[in-house]
């Protein structure tokens, strides 16, 4: 049996020793602004509709000396009966179950009403150290309306500005010194955060492996874990499978399209490897996307492909490949993504077909994908239901989920796989340039190649003259090279050097 332990690894080594502190509050009062200043990123989306954040969003920051997680939440409606309010305050408590410390924002401009009290009697529940943030304080008029929300009972008020920074070392002076008193992180936990990093890299390497980051460019490089984009159209299934390869709730599922907005990642442990998944909003074209969290959660997932190792692209079994899922797929090849096509919902034309019409074939829809995505010829295709794997009793259901896992580990390992440059001109000798079905006018004579790059690879290739290869020729070489060392499920790119000349 492989080893296979979900959501079990930390936002980054050593971070399960870090407490948590937990930003919670009504929809559209700045949680994700203060969140975005603490951890000094952009990663929960900003805006002023309500309801943007819907799932738990995780990072970390630093304060006296000391490092914190940190976890935002959607806003919080209690009782409210429709699906997706209700999703989000399943999810917030979560987070109010795992934190050590609660934040609750609260708009200093909007009237304290019920909802208000209900979400303090629900923290205060907890027993957990509770600050209310009063935030949007900008000036000393709106210090003293501050003072009003002392009406909801709680000990700890702060006014703050989320968007300028005021105020925040206060809260943060409070934070700190509650958790020290709740839970003191001893000299030996401190060590043990240190060890799990160290422990990765050779003491000499450490400190400097802790700050740099990952190279693409130049010659292979160690990589302590393998980021995967789940990329799609919204409502084919990507949350669903996330939840499945965790084995959590870790992201909202409902059937109402673009319900994910912010990107959400979670780590999984398999067969000796780190493998952290990325849900992100389904990708529609502009003139589809209205809403201004829309279209931000769509730059999100563009961002999170581009930071990717490896991209699922998941297609609705149900409606066929689409021109939108070429689209998506274009965005993943361009950007040098490694690229493992997943057919969900593939129960629903198949045991669970309804309509009367016959099981649908994997050859004959395969045959029709490659046809539509003929540039990712390159790319496995693989066919499962993620809801049917996220169940219990399902056995086929769990085996397709190792044969994804199994495909991640192996396409990215192809992805920073090395060539010798005393292969590639070896392979040279044996290749017939001859069948390449390219006008003589537009060949090249190569008088060596060597890879130059992995992840993506890339090949340098010097030639007699300075120009760019013709389509059929360097569609005619990577199937060579393919056929002769492997490269599954990642693009190959080349860069053309006539001697003594520039690159083409």
């Amino acid at each position: 049996m492989p080893t296979y332990r979900r959501s079990v690894v930390p936002f980054k080594p050593g971070a399960a020793a870090l407490p948590l502190v937990a930003i919670v509050g009504r929809p559209n009062v700045g949680k994700s602004t203060l969140f975005n200043r603490l951890t000094g990123s952009r990663r929960s989306i900003v805006g002023d509709e309500p309801g943007i954040t819907r799932d738990r969003i995780y990072g970390e920051f630093d304060w006296d000396g000391r490092r914190f997680r940190l976890v935002d939440t959607g806003g919080i409606i209690p009782d409210d009966p429709e699906l997706i309010p209700q999703e989000i305050y399943n999810q917030a408590k979560v987070a109010l179950e795992e934190a050590d410390a609660l934040i609750l924002v609260v708009d200093v401009r909007t009237e304290l009403a019920r909802p208000d009290y209900d979400l303090v009697r629900l923290l205060q529940r907890s027993t957990k150290p509770v600050f209310l943030a009063v935030n949007k304080v900008e000036g000393a008029a709106m210090e003293a309306e501050a003072e009003n929300f002392r009406k909801l009972g709680l000990r700890e008020v702060f006014p703050i500005s989320s968007e300028h920074g005021l105020g925040i070392g206060e809260l943060l002076d409070a934070v700190t010194a509650a958790i020290a008193e709740e839970q003191p992180v001893s000299e030996s936990a401190s060590q043990q955060v240190s060890a799990e990093t160290d422990s990765l890299h050779p003491p000499e390497e450490a400190e400097e492996k802790r700050g740099a980051a990952k190279t693409r460019t130049h010659g292979e490089f160690e990589q302590l874990e393998t980021s995967i984009a789940i990329i799609g159209r919204p409502n084919v299934g990507k949350s669903t499978l996330l939840n499945a390869l965790t084995g959590t709730s870790r992201a909202i599922v409902s059937p109402i399209a673009g319900t994910t907005r912010d990107a959400v990642d979670e780590v999984v442990e398999f067969e000796g490897s780190h493998l952290r998944f990325v849900d992100t909003a389904g990708i529609r074209r502009k003139g589809k996307t209205r809403l201004m969290a829309e279209k931000l959660s769509v730059v999100m997932a563009r961002r999170h492909l581009e930071a990717a190792d490896v991209a699922l692209l998941v297609i609705d079994a149900t409606e066929g490949v689409t021109a939108s899922d070429a689209t998506i797929g274009g965005y993943a090849h361009e950007s040098g993504r490694s690229v493992i096509i997943l057919v969900n919902k593939w129960d629903a034309v198949t045991t669970g077909r309804t309509d009367g019409k016959p099981p649908a074939s994997k050859e004959i829809f395969e045959k029709q994908l490659r046809n539509v995505l003929k540039y990712l010829s390159y790319a496995p295709v693989l066919f499962l239901s993620a809801r049917e794997a996220g169940e219990a009793g399902h056995g086929a259901a769990h085996k397709a989920l190792a044969r994804v896992l199994r495909e991640v580990k192996a396409v990215a390992a192809e992805r920073r796989k090395r060539v010798s440059t005393g292969q590639m001109n070896r392979f040279l000798e044996k290749v017939d340039f001859q069948r390449a079905p390219v006008p003589m006018s537009k060949r090249v004579r190569i008088f060596y190649m060597t890879q130059a790059a992995v992840a993506p690879p890339t090949f340098v290739l010097f030639t007699d003259r300075d120009v760019k290869l013709h389509f059929a020729f360097e569609r005619f070489l990577e199937n060579q090279i393919r056929a002769a060392f492997g490269f599954e499920g990642t693009p190959i790119w080349f860069k053309v050097k006539a001697r003594g000349g520039e690159s083409a």
